[in-house]
């Protein structure tokens, strides 16, 4: 069994953006949600995949994810996932021994920008960089499954 250990945090400056390394715009859709699990589409330039993530609240979750063809991943995005499709652009930042990966939104969550870091354990310690405000991991209203039935624009 696949587990993620990932903390998000809403950013508060754009400090952030001088030690960006690179960046991926992604467009991502969902299928039908349920209590247990949400699976989503990806599709970030040429590459493609398929995520299945646990419904669970925190910092722990069962996740699953396959490469499949961008093609496929295009025709399920506009024929088969709820709308509107979740936009955002990730920028990767090394601090301190760890990745963080900054997602800006566009379209209905413009405005919204988090960083996540992902952990090999709950209590891995970390360096919080001077960009990094309040954490929302707990919080389901920035899950991206959420964002796209109660986009940011809403709220």
């Amino acid at each position: 069994m696949a587990k993620e250990i990932e903390r998000k945090f809403l950013v508060v400056n754009d400090n952030w953006r001088n030690d960006v390394t690179d960046s991926i715009h992604y467009i991502q859709g969902y299928f039908t949600t349920n209590k247990s699990c949400s699976i989503r589409v990806r599709v970030s330039g040429a590459e493609a995949s398929l995520n299945i993530k646990s419904a669970t609240l925190g910092i722990t979750r069962t996740e699953y994810e396959y490469p499949i063809p961008s093609q496929d991943a295009k025709e399920m995005l506009e024929n088969l996932c709820n709308k509107p499709l979740l936009e955002k652009t990730r920028y990767h930042i090394q601090h301190h021994n760890h990745l963080w990966e900054v997602d800006v939104f566009s379209g209905d969550n413009e405005g919204l920008v988090v960083a996540e870091i992902e952990l090999q354990s709950v209590d891995e310690p970390f360096s919080n960089p001077d960009w990094l405000g309040a954490e929302v991991s707990g919080d389901p209203r920035y899950y991206n499954v959420c964002l796209v039935e109660h986009p940011y624009k809403n709220w």
